[in-house]
C-alpha cells in the first residue's frame, strides 16, 4: 500500500519487482495485486509521483509537459545524422509515474487488425488482443460493442468540450478528397478516413492515465488498498540480478535528479521470489538488459559488463513515427483555439476555479487514418510504386499515414492569433534505429543511440505525400484557412504556385472551386528537403527489445520471457517487432493487460 520515495530497510525481498512504473507498469502491478493481494509486489519509478497533479489531470494543459526542465519527461539523444541534415535528434518518453499515459496528448487510436496479426505471435493476433482492449477500457462513443468495452478501468470518451465548427469542417474538406468519416475508425478494421476523436479523458474533463486508473485505487486504503503493494519513485534500476540463468531481484538507486542527499547515489539491492518484470519502457528495457548483461556480447564488452546471455537483438529494431507539424493561421474565435492557454493569455487558476469545461480538452477533435490514390502513388515514382505495391495495395488494413489536427499554435512563442495545426506521422517506417548503452552502471550516462529517421528515401516520399494531402484539407476549411505560417512550411520560391500565401478570405467564397496545388519537380525538392531538415518524433518509440525468435533478433517469447533466462520478463512497448497505425498509448496498455494475465497463470493466481 504505501508509495516510497526511499525503500524502508525492513523490505529486502518480495515476490515481484516490476521495473518501471509506465504505462505498461502500473497495469502489471495493479493486476497482479488484485489477482492475490498476498502477493508481494515493489514498483520501481525513476520519476516523480503523479498523483492529482493539475497538469496531469487537466487535459490541456498537457503541453506544460513538451519542456525539457519539466521534470516529467526523460530525453535520449542521439548522435549526428547525415540523412537529417547532420543533426541529433532528441527523443522523450515518459519520466513520472504512469509513464506516457501521464503526459501524453491522450489521442485514442488503436493499432489496426493487420498490427496485431503481423507480430506473428501466438496468442497475440487480433481477434486475440480484442478482450484486453475491451478491458482496459469504459468506452463512451459510436461503434460496435463487440470490440469496445464498457467496464475497464480507462475512460474514453470526447470529454465535455469541443470546438465543433473546425471539426465540423475538416470532416467537409475530407469528403471533398474522397476520405469519407468513420463512425469508429478505432475498430480495427475501418481505415482510409476520418472521425471525430475520442480521447484518454472522463466525460467530466479527467485525464485517464493508467497510474490514476490502475495503481492509486490499489495504494489507497480508502479504496480497499493493498499492503503488500509497494511503489518506489524517485528510484532508477541499474541492472538486474542473476544467479546463472535466473534473475533473482535488482540493484537500484535514488534518482540524483530528485533526491540530492547523497553526492554519489548507493546502490542498493532487492530481491525478487518469484519474477522480474523489465517495464522501462523502449529505451529504458534494453539499457537494464544490457548493464545486466544481456545482449550482443560486443556491446557488453566494450561496456566492459560481464556476459550472462548472448541475445543480439537487445537494443536493436527501434522504431518511431516520422513526425512533421504543418500550421496555419486562422479566422477561428479564441474559444476555438487552445492558442490563449498556451501562450499563457488566459488564466488557467481562473479556469480551474470555475472548473470551466475547456480544460478537459486536448485541442485534437479529429482523428485521420489515410492512404494514397494510385495515380498518388505513380506520382511519386516508381521505386515507391513498387514498395507501396508490395506492402500496402493488397493490405487496404493498412494506412500510409496518420494526421492529427489540433487547434492549437506550433510553439507557445507564437505571436497572438488564433491558430490550426496539422500534425502528420508515417507510420509503418522502413528506417531501423539502434539504442545501446556506453556505461556499465550509470544509468544517467550517454547511450549509443540512432533513430536512423529517414534512412530510406522512400519515408521521405511518404512525407511529400502527406505534405501535399494536409495542405489540400487545410485549404478547404472556410472558416479555419487565412494562411500558411512562415517558418512551419517548406520555403518554395516566391513564384511558385505552391508558395505561402496570406489571405482574408475563405479560397471558396462566392462558391469558387478550390483547385488543388500544381507542384513542380522544383517544389518536390524544396519539400523533401524540407522534412529531412526538420523531422522530429511522435514519442512512440518502440521495438527494442522484440518478441521474435532469438534468430530473427527477437529478445522475448510469446509469453513475454527473455530468451534463455528464467523469472525475467519484458512488458511495454519495446516488445514490439513491428510498428502499429496508431498513437502507441492503447497499444501499451493493452501489451500491459495481456502481460498481466500471462503472469498471472504463470504464478499460478486465480483470472477471470
Amino acid at each position: 500500500m504505501p508509495l516510497y520515495t526511499q525503500l524502508p530497510d525492513e523490505i529486502k525481498k518480495v515476490d515481484v519487482i516490476v521495473a518501471g512504473g509506465g504505462t505498461a507498469g502500473c497495469i502489471i502491478a495493479a493486476r497482479l495485486s488484485e489477482a492475490d493481494p498476498a502477493l508481494s509486489i515493489l514498483v520501481i519509478e525513476g520519476g516523480r509521483n503523479n498523483k492529482d497533479d493539475p497538469s496531469i489531470t487537466h487535459p490541456l494543459l498537457f503541453m506544460a509537459h513538451l519542456s525539457p526542465a519539466n521534470g516529467t519527461t526523460l530525453l535520449y539523444t542521439g548522435g549526428a545524422e547525415p540523412q537529417i541534415g547532420g543533426r541529433q535528434l532528441t527523443v522523450p518518453a515518459g519520466g513520472i509515474l504512469g509513464g506516457g499515459s501521464s503526459i501524453n496528448m491522450m489521442q485514442y487510436t488503436r493499432a489496426q487488425r493487420h498490427d496485431w496479426d503481423s507480430w506473428k505471435a501466438e496468442g497475440w493476433s487480433a481477434d486475440e488482443m480484442i478482450p484486453y482492449l475491451k478491458k482496459l477500457e469504459t468506452y463512451v462513443g459510436p461503434g460496435k460493442p463487440e470490440v469496445h468495452g464498457t467496464k475497464g478501468p480507462i475512460a474514453v470518451s470526447e470529454g465535455p468540450y469541443v470546438a465543433k465548427r473546425p471539426q465540423d469542417e475538416f470532416i467537409k474538406a475530407a469528403a471533398q478528397l474522397g476520405y469519407p468519416e468513420h463512425v469508429d475508425l478505432q475498430d480495427l478494421d475501418s481505415n482510409n478516413g476520418v472521425q471525430r476523436a475520442r480521447r484518454f479523458v472522463s466525460a467530466e474533463g479527467v485525464r485517464s492515465d493508467t497510474a490514476h486508473a490502475y495503481l492509486h485505487p490499489q495504494l489507497n486504503a480508502k479504496d480497499g488498498g493493498n499492503p503488500n503493494l509497494h511503489v518506489l519513485v524517485q528510484s532508477q534500476v541499474v541492472r538486474v540480478i542473476f544467479e546463472g540463468q535466473k534473475a533473482v531481484g535488482v540493484e537500484y538507486r535514488a534518482n540524483p535528479k530528485f533526491q540530492k542527499g547523497e553526492k554519489t547515489p548507493v546502490v542498493r539491492s532487492v530481491r525478487a521470489e518469484k519474477m522480474v518484470v523489465l517495464s522501462a519502457g523502449t529505451f529504458g528495457t534494453p539499457l537494464i538488459l544490457e548493464r545486466s548483461g544481456v545482449g550482443d556480447p560486443a556491446i557488453l564488452e566494450a561496456a566492459k559488463v560481464p556476459v550472462v546471455a548472448n541475445i543480439p537483438g537487445v537494443g536493436r529494431n527501434y522504431q518511431d513515427h516520422h513526425l512533421m507539424i504543418y500550421s496555419y493561421k486562422t479566422a477561428l474565435n479564441p474559444d476555438e483555439t487552445a492558442d490563449g492557454v498556451i501562450a499563457g493569455r488566459v488564466d488557467v487558476g481562473e479556469l480551474m476555479q470555475t472548473n470551466a469545461p475547456i480544460l478537459g480538452w486536448n485541442a485534437q477533435d479529429i482523428t485521420c487514418k489515410l492512404r494514397p490514390s494510385d495515380a498518388e502513388v505513380a506520382a511519386l515514382g516508381p521505386e515507391f510504386q513498387a514498395a507501396y505495391e508490395r506492402d500496402f495495395k493488397h493490405k487496404e488494413n493498412k494506412p500510409l499515414a496518420m494526421f492529427a489536427p489540433a487547434s492549437a499554435p506550433p510553439t507557445p512563442d507564437m505571436a497572438p492569433g488564433q491558430y490550426y495545426s496539422v500534425s502528420t506521422f508515417t507510420v509503418y517506417p522502413y528506417s531501423r534505429g539502434h539504442v545501446h548503452i556506453q556505461s556499465a552502471t550509470d544509468p544517467d550516462a550517454p547511450i549509443d543511440f540512432a533513430t536512423d529517421f529517414l534512412s530510406s528515401p522512400l519515408d521521405v516520399q511518404k512525407h511529400v505525400w502527406v505534405y501535399k494531402k494536409q495542405r489540400e484539407l487545410a485549404r478547404r476549411m472556410p472558416s479555419m484557412y487565412r494562411g500558411e505560417v512562415t517558418g512551419t512550411h517548406p520555403p518554395f520560391a516566391a513564384g511558385s504556385a505552391a508558395a505561402i500565401v496570406t489571405i482574408d478570405s475563405a479560397l471558396g467564397d462566392g462558391g469558387k472551386v478550390v483547385e488543388d496545388i500544381v507542384y513542380t519537380p522544383a517544389d518536390d525538392a524544396v519539400i523533401a528537403q524540407w522534412i529531412r531538415d526538420k523531422v522530429g518524433t511522435t514519442w512512440h518509440s518502440l521495438g527494442t527489445c522484440a518478441m521474435a525468435p532469438l534468430e530473427k533478433g527477437g529478445v522475448v517469447d510469446a509469453r513475454l520471457g527473455v530468451h534463455g533466462l528464467q523469472n525475467l520478463k519484458c512488458a511495454d512497448l519495446s516488445i514490439a517487432p513491428e510498428n502499429v497505425a496508431a498513437n502507441t498509448a492503447n497499444t501499451a496498455m493493452a501489451i500491459g493487460e495481456k502481460a498481466a494475465d500471462i503472469f498471472v497463470r504463470e504464478l499460478g493466481l486465480q483470472t477471470s
